[in-house]
């Protein structure tokens, strides 16, 4: 007990020791810098040293920029950067998925792929009828009054006729006999109108071209857009007056008929009609003759 009492101040003793630094002049032993130091006191000061670097460190690396260059840290502009591209790679993927199912579509239309589906006028006259009661509402006096007013201007109205938005009429691109009619079970999904080449083609009704071009079995094909999910095709013509994007009026001269493709054996227009994305008879709508 009393050998380690002794050895404990000894121990106290040896960090008290005062010592003594001193920086001389090699040449003349001059002394330049002294001080006194202890074992104690350089242990504090080395580990308030050793403290204030990793604190500083810490400080340098959290609020400084120069924490970018140590390895597993990036930049606040980077992540911003990355989160940007990550949202327009998703729009990007986004926009090319609905390209690809547009041109699956088109591509269907172009060749009769689809599965059979009936189509019938009674039908899509008695859905356009249910959504019309849908969208009915009652009107009072001044509603009907107002109504009746702005019917009388707009019937001399040179180019806004007075009619009702319900009112789609298919309008017949051209006129002739029928030589193939539509037929689902040998997947012609059209009628073929016999007229002489060079016969002006019209669109059936307002919409977009959103697709004009030659293809090899069918020649000059035109592809129009309206309305209520509806889609015109028109093939085999001679030339066409029309490209991608136009907008088109009803009874507009969009082609020429004629004989060209594979697949034609005479002058005369490939017509189909698809209604979201399933064919339907263009005879139902539309006299040819």
């Amino acid at each position: 007990m009393a050998k380690k009492k002794k050895d404990g101040k000894k121990f106290a003793k040896k960090l008290l020791h005062k010592y003594r630094l001193v920086i001389l002049n090699e040449d003349t032993f001059e002394e330049r810098f002294a001080i006194k130091l202890t074992r104690l006191n350089v242990f504090v000061l080395t580990s308030l040293s050793a403290i204030f670097l990793v604190f500083f460190t810490i400080l340098l690396i959290a609020f400084t920029p120069l924490r970018e260059y140590i390895p597993g840290y990036s930049s606040s502009k980077l992540k911003k950067e990355a989160s940007i591209l990550n949202y327009k790679t998703d729009s990007l993927v986004q926009e090319l998925e609905l390209n690809k199912r547009y041109y699956a579509s088109i591509r269907k239309v172009l060749t009769g792929d689809v599965a059979s589906v009936d189509f019938d006028r009674d039908s899509l006259i008695k859905a356009a009828q249910n959504d019309i009661d849908i969208l009915r509402v009652t009107t009072n006096k001044e509603d009907s009054l107002l109504r009746a007013k702005v019917e009388k201007e707009d019937k001399y109205n040179l180019f806004e006729a007075s009619t009702t938005p319900n009112n789609f009429v298919l309008f017949p691109p051209v006129n002739g006999t029928i030589s193939e009619a539509y037929n689902i079970e040998e997947k012609h999904f059209a009628v073929d109108v016999v007229v002489a080449i060079n016969t002006p083609v019209k669109a059936t009704a307002n919409g977009t071209v959103i697709f004009a071009e030659w293809t090899v079995e069918t020649g000059y094909v035109v592809i129009i857009e309206h309305n209520q999910e509806l889609i015109s095709v028109y093939k085999h013509n001679s030339a066409i007056t029309k490209s991608q994007g136009d907008l088109v009026k009803a009874g507009e001269v969009i082609a020429m008929s004629g004989s060209t493709g594979e697949l034609s054996t005479g002058p005369h227009l490939h017509f189909e009609l698809w209604s979201k994305g399933y064919p339907v008879n263009p005879t139902n709508f539309i006299d040819f003759q």
